[in-house]
């Protein structure tokens, strides 16, 4: 990092999660550029649920090894910090430990040496309860409020933390930052703050960067960027030869997940973009400025928790007959009524039975504005959440049974109405989760609910 007016940092961001690999020969040429951080997001909620209330990582473990190992080895060899959050995908403490072991294991490999910082993000569920009741845990638009029943059911709650508690891992000497769950530009804008940098602009960097080089065009999220940041702006560059940064890429990015052009809320306040500029350098980098930030009245983080909502069987089926095609709403109705009436003494709540319709309305489902069927083929997935994996296999499969072999008017074939690309037909999924919390908590310091943070040796097992 220079000093004076020319001042900057440099960020290198290799993938869009860790995990989704990149190639090595755009590494290097980040490597060149002589980065001062290596920052990596290691996660989503785009997933849905699932993971979280499992306990799982929803990327591979030996994928994300391969990344790890490259990016660690590039960091220390180079003594420059290397960030992660949302560990394992969800940031709950199983997603953090599986991370931290994957780390020391290529540690012990590569005798690697450093200090590590551990930052939990996981709440409590007596004090989250507390909070409730005090009236500091608000909904997001669209979601129910919050009750100590979901609360209490809830498998992992974690909150995304801001760069505070970053910064003081920072402060203390880490070398190699491993977070639970994370505002996602946080690890990018966490060092570049702790060396005084603008906080508005190194979020907003951070923003673009923590998606790697799906800014670009062609956009990728399994491909490396650089953003160089100075003190009235900052630069992104794509670092493929095959991709570019364009004012239109970057800008199209920045309103990736965005409900409001403009800002973008956060941890304790929210970017403005109001000013925002964004400049063509030259062919393959653009430049930005004039992103701000406003401080929240009240500093809030995002809560994430899931329960478990059953279990489920899918059967995936496919129909080529027009006829069949031209009459599918009242075949599925007929066999939801025969499913009903075959298991009239199963309790209602006790099952649900799904069927999406691929080729007309499978991806919208209601929200789908084309409603007549286009295509010669459909793709029928017959789905059972039940209370138990027994029931939910009992549902599916009578369901499939019933749509195989459901009369029609001008029904030609009674060998059957559905193709069906796999056997066994059904497929048994296990547990369901689903969302139980995704609301906002007030707190009064930033910082307490993501402690302690552990700090020791890379190579250092600890009990």
């Amino acid at each position: 990092m220079t000093t004076g007016s020319s001042r900057q940092i440099k960020v290198l961001s290799p993938t869009a999660i860790l995990g989704y690999g990149f190639p090595e020969a755009s590494f290097e040429a980040g490597l060149a550029q002589d980065p001062d951080v290596i920052a990596v997001d290691a996660g989503s909620s785009d997933p849905g649920p699932y993971y979280l209330g499992a306990g799982v990582s929803f990327t591979d473990r030996a994928a994300v090894k391969r990344d790890l190992r490259l990016m660690l080895r590039a960091a220390r060899e180079r003594d420059i910090p290397l960030l992660i959050g949302s560990a394992g995908g969800c940031g709950a403490r199983p997603h953090l430990d599986w991370t931290v072991d994957i780390i020391r294991e290529i540690a012990t490999e590569e005798q690697l040496d450093g200090r590590l910082a551990v930052i939990p993000a996981d709440v409590g569920k007596a004090e989250l309860c507390d909070a409730l009741a005090a009236g500091r845990v608000g909904a997001l638009p669209g979601v129910p409020p919050a009750t100590p029943d979901a609360i209490s059911a809830s498998t992992y709650v974690v909150a995304q933390m801001g760069e505070e508690p970053l910064l003081d891992a920072i402060a203390g000497g880490a070398d190699v930052i491993v977070a639970g769950r994370c505002y996602d530009p946080a690890v990018f804008a966490a060092v570049p703050i702790a060396r005084g940098f603008d906080r508005a602009l190194a979020l907003h960097m951070g923003k673009i960067l923590e998606c790697a080089a799906i800014a670009a065009t062609p956009g990728s999220g399994s491909d490396c960027m650089l953003g160089t940041l100075s003190d009235d702006g900052f630069i992104l560059q794509a670092l493929s030869p095959s991709r570019r940064c364009t004012v239109a890429s970057v800008a199209a990015h920045t309103l990736y997940e965005k409900s409001d052009p403009y800002h973008l809320p956060g941890p304790g306040g929210a970017l403005d973009l109001t000013q925002t500029r964004f400049e063509q350098l030259d062919e393959q980098r653009v430049r930005v400025s004039g992103s701000r930030f406003s401080v929240a009245p009240r500093y809030t983080v995002k809560l994430e928790g899931a329960r478990p909502g059953g279990f489920r069987t899918v059967s995936i089926a496919g129909a080529r007959d027009p006829v069949f095609i031209s009459q599918v709403d009242t075949i599925i109705e007929g066999a939801r009524r025969r499913v009903a009436d075959n298991f009239f003494h199963v309790p209602e709540s006790a099952y649900r039975l799904i069927i999406r319709v691929y080729g007309r309305d499978g991806v919208m489902g209601e929200l789908e504005p084309q409603k007549t069927i286009t295509s010669h083929e459909l793709c029928l997935v017959i789905e059972a959440v039940a209370e138990t994996q027994a029931l939910a296999d009992t549902i599916c499969g009578f369901a499939r049974a019933t749509l195989l072999h459901f009369g029609y008017p001008g029904r030609i074939s009674t060998a059957g109405n559905l193709a069906f690309p796999y056997s066994p037909s059904d497929f048994k999924v296990g547990q369901v989760y689903e969302f139980s919390l995704y609301h906002l908590l007030e707190v009064d310091d930033p910082r307490t609910l993501f402690a302690p943070i552990r700090i020791s040796e890379l190579r250092e097992k600890l009990s």
